[in-house]
This record gives structure tokens, sequence and C-alpha cells, in this order.
């Protein structure tokens, strides 16, 4: 029995650890199925919420796209609006305009349809005027055949005698200055001749349009240009084709040739030179060359602002590097290209007024001294140059007989020949256009001053307006009205054969009487 319970004793306290355990397990096991529901359920919670989250968040986001896109278009949609109205405002202004000229040329229609009226009008009354003169000049020719007992024919004839013998004494007087002016016309054209050979071949009386100075930094700098034995200077005067002149000016050297194109070659070459500071035969041929290289490339931009500025249609390449050269040409200081541009221009305002194509005359006048730019290489007058410089590009005929006729001197051109010569003569006679020198242009004003002071009644005379006016002041008791005009067209000649100036001068003469009393 001891035995029994001490055998049943462990065993219902290894039964009961054993129910213990299994119950603890069991409860251990539920208790952690609760915890990981718990915590998927959690878990579940979170995802949802956070499901939630990011669900919102791509509304929010969608509903911001939206807002943005709408916006933009909305921007866009007001821009376009705003350029539709501001169109619709240009076109509504255009309309505007367009009423009012077209008002304007049913007022000028109507004006003209009544000018037109009023001038058939006057033409009908006139040609009866006319008819009412023939009629009265008829009854007064019977009337005077009635009373000199001669008839039309035999009046006629004897009128004819007595003027020839009262005309032949005028006759050989007119005949006589005929010859006068045709011997005063070949001197003026003999030194026409003589000036364009000045021109053209080198002389002393133009070195001051065909030399050039240099500025030099120091004295020191002349013996590096001539260099060891005159070698420098020799490479340079073979390389330009120009002489250097180094004379006792102090930090100057001169250049001189009458090709301006050499000159502008060699100033820049030279200049190009004294600024690097090293100058040896070498430098200077590689220095000549590439001034020569950019100067071409100037000459052709010149002769192309030159076309674009006159608005004038395509031109070969060959003349417009012909233009450019005209810009280192100069004709009393002027500037040939510059002078050329001008009268285009002026031919261009003054073709409409007299019905020409105002193209064609501003093409003829830029045209119209490109013979210069070869002239000196080239014999002839550098108006058939140009012209056959042009037919040779494919100019019109109308262009090329325009520049050969340009001067008066060949019967070809017609119109646009004398519309080029008077855009011409406008641009070199202007005052300020060309120069003169100090000495020659004083020495004119006194000669012009001179020739009125010589005659009689002659108070004072005053050259004015460069030379382009003369006025003189008379004695009014020693010359009347009559006598006046006079001397104005004696004046006037006498300036025409002693004196040689470009354009034309006036001469005005004052005639004025002062009376003077006092009050006391």
């Amino acid at each position: 029995m001891t035995l029994f319970w001490e055998w049943l004793w462990p065993t219902l306290t290894a039964a009961g650890f054993a129910l213990i355990g299994f119950f603890g397990h069991a409860l251990f096991i539920r208790v952690r199925d609760a915890a990981a529901n718990r915590a998927a359920g959690d878990i579940l919670r979170d995802a949802q919420r956070d499901a939630e989250v990011l669900r919102k968040e791509a509304q929010l986001a969608v509903r911001d796209e939206l807002m943005r896109n709408r916006e933009k278009a909305e921007s866009e949609l007001q821009a376009r609006q705003m350029v539709l109205s501001a169109a619709a405002d240009r076109l509504s202004r255009q309309d505007e305009r367009l009423e009012r000229e077209e008002h304007r040329v049913d007022e000028r229609a109507q004006a003209l349809d009544l000018r037109a009226r009023q001038l058939e009008e006057d033409r009908a009354a006139m040609q009866a005027e006319q008819a009412r003169l023939a009629q009265l000049a008829a009854e007064e020719r019977r009337r005077l055949e009635s009373l000199a007992n001669l008839t039309a024919g035999q009046a006629r004839a004897e009128l004819l005698s007595r003027l020839e013998n009262d005309l032949a004494a005028e006759t050989a007087a007119m005949l006589r200055k005929a010859q006068e002016e045709a011997r005063l016309t070949a001197e003026v054209q003999a030194r026409r001749i003589v000036t364009d050979a000045i021109q053209r071949v080198a002389a002393d009386q133009v070195s001051d349009v065909t030399t050039v100075p240099v500025r030099l930094p120091d004295e020191g700098m002349k013996g590096r240009i001539i260099g060891r034995e005159g070698r420098n200077i020799r490479a340079l005067e073979m390389a330009t084709g120009v002489t250097v002149i180094i004379d006792d000016s102090p930090e100057v050297v001169v250049l001189s040739s009458f090709d301006p194109i050499r000159r502008e070659i060699a100033k820049v070459t030279l200049e190009r030179l004294v600024a690097d500071g090293r100058i040896n035969p070498a430098l200077i041929e590689e220095m000549a060359d590439k001034t020569t290289a950019e100067l071409d490339d100037l000459i052709l931009r010149a002769g192309e602002e030159a076309v674009e500025s006159l608005h004038l249609a395509r031109v070969p390449l060959e003349l417009l590097r012909l233009l450019g050269r005209l810009k280192f040409r100069t004709s009393y200081s002027q500037s040939v290209l510059r002078h050329s541009a001008e009268a285009a221009r002026l031919a261009g305002l003054m073709a409409p007024e007299i019905g020409l194509d105002p193209e064609l005359a501003r093409r003829a006048a830029l045209f119209h001294d490109i013979g210069k730019a070869t002239d000196h290489e080239v014999e002839g007058r550098h108006a058939d140059i140009g012209a056959d410089l042009l037919r040779k590009a494919g100019e019109s005929e109308i262009v090329v007989d325009a520049v050969r006729g340009h001067h008066g001197e060949a019967q070809v051109g017609g119109a646009y020949a004398a519309l080029v010569a008077a855009a011409d003569a406008i641009t070199a006679s202007r005052p300020g256009a060309r120069s003169e020198t100090t000495d020659l242009f004083l020495r004119r004003m006194e000669d012009l001053e001179a020739i009125a002071k010589k005659e009689a009644g002659v108070v004072r005379s005053l050259a004015m307006q460069a030379g382009r006016e003369l006025r003189i002041f008379v004695e009014p008791t020693a010359i009347d009205d009559s006598a006046a005009i006079q001397l104005a067209r004696r004046i006037s000649k006498r300036v025409e054969e002693e004196l040689d100036y470009p354009g034309q001068i006036k001469v005005t003469v004052i005639r004025e009487t002062r009376c003077v009393e006092y009050a006391r």
C-alpha cells in the first residue's frame, strides 16, 4: 500500500504537470495566434490607411495637374485672344485708312473731272478767241493793203529788203561774236583735256591728292623703316608699288602714288609694321599680301553697301568691285563713290518728275563714273570706258548710253543722259562738295570781285556763298534801273569769259536810294 502511494503520487504529479504543460502550450498557441491576428489586423489597417493616403495624394496630384493644365490653357487662350484682338484692331485701322484713302481718291477724281471740264471750256473759248483774232487780223491786213496800195506779198518783200539792209552790220557782229565764243569754247575744251591729263598722269600740281602721310611714334623709327643699306624701304616699295619719301619732317613718312589702292595698301601696311615694331623684308611682304587680301574684301563690301543703300537690283560681282575701287578715287578731294551715290539719289528723285523710271535713273547715275576705276589703266574717256564695261557686264542699253553721254560729248543717252548730267553737276557744284586749296580759293574770290569793281558806278562788290553769288552795290545817281540790268548782263559775260569755275555764279546788282532828313 505504501508502495502504491509512493508510485501513485509521482505519477499524478507527472500527469498534473503534463496537463498543465499541455494546457499552457495550448494557451500559449492561442495567445500567440491572437497576437498574430491582432498584428495582421494592424498591418492590414495600416496598409488600408496607407493605400487611402496614396489614393488621396494621387487624386490631389491629378487635380493639381488638371488645374495647371487648365490655367495654362486659359492663359494661352487669353494670349491668342489678345493677338486676335490686336489683329482685329489693325485690320479695323487699315480699313479706316483705306476708306479715307478711297474718299481722298474720289475727291481727287472729282476735282480732276471738274478741272478737265474747265480746261475743255477754256480750250473752246480760246479757239473761239483765236478765230476772232484771225478774222480781225485778216480784216486789218485788207485795210492796210487798201491804204498802202500794196499786196501782202509786196509789203513783205519790201520789209524783208529793208530788214536785210538794217541787219547786215548786226549779222557781221553776230558772226564775230560766234567766232569769239567758238574760240573760248575751244580754250575751255583744251583746259579740260589738260586737266584730265594732269589728273591721270604724275605731276607736281596734283601732289596733294597723290600723297598720304604716316605718323611715326618717334624719329628713330625712320631708320628702322629704311633698314640696313635701305633694304626695308626697297622691299616696301616693291611690295606695294608706291614711293616712300623720308624727308626732314619730324615723325612723318610720306607715301606717294597715283594709284589710290596702292596708297591705301602701303599706308595700312606701314602702320601695322610700325605698331608691331618688327620691320624686315619678309615681314613687309607678308603684311602687304595680308593687307591686299583684306582690302579686296573691303572694296567688295563698299560696292555692296552702295548698291544696297540705293535699293538696286542685282549687280554683277565685277561691277561691285569697280564701284568699291571708287571709294579710294577722289576728284577735287571728293570721293567718287560718295559722289556717284549722291548723284544716284538725286536722279532717282528727279526721274518721276519728268516721267522716267527712277530705278534706271539711279542705276545709270551710280555707274556714270565707273570708268574712273580703270581710266589710269585703259586709254580713253572715262565715260566711254565705263559704257564699255557696263555693256560687257550685261547692263541695259539705256544705262550704257546714259553713262556714255552724261558729259554731253556723245549724242546718245537721250533723257537719261541729260538727267545723269544734271545730277552730276549738282553734286559737283554744291558748296562744300569739292574743295580747293586756300590760295586758289582766295585768288578766285579776289578775281571775281575785281571784275565788278572795274565797272563805272560800282561802289562795292562782294563774292558770297563760296563764290556762287556776286553782289554788286552801285551809285544810284550814276546808274538807273535800265543801266543796272545792262551792268548785270555785262558783268556776267565778263565772268564767263575770264574765269573758270564749277556750276554757275549768280550776279546781283543792288541799286539803293536813301533819303535822310532830321526833325529838329
